[in-house]
């Protein structure tokens, strides 16, 4: 008994049509995804965006290595963040800063 469905028998392939068509197959090589890349404002960033480009036109195993480099340097930039802060956060509604804290002045009358 055959486990298999009733149909057509699958045609013979001729060992040298399966060479012919071997030898004529052309994989598509690596093609741009066409992701778009709004500017961020910041020129570093923005440059390790762009890098990311250079994948586009490199084979999969080579995607790793600019992947790596750019969230090296995303990293890095956020650090840097960090090492130099902006202005002083106000301070808390309520709270006076330090520049005007006065002693009360209590009025005795």
């Amino acid at each position: 008994m055959s486990d298999s469905l009733p149909g057509p028998e699958p045609e013979p392939v001729e060992p040298e049509a399966a060479e012919a068509a071997a030898e004529t197959y052309d994989p598509v090589g690596p093609a741009p995804l066409g992701v778009e890349r709004a500017p961020t404002g910041d020129a570093e960033v923005d440059a390790l965006l762009t890098r990311l480009a250079d994948a586009d036109h490199l084979a999969t195993d080579g995607h790793i290595e600019v992947y790596e480099d750019v969230h090296r340097g995303l990293r890095d930039a956020l650090t840097a963040l960090d090492a130099h802060p902006g202005p002083p956060a106000p301070s808390p509604m309520g709270t006076p800063s330090a520049s005007h804290q006065h002693s009360p002045s209590y009025n005795r009358s």
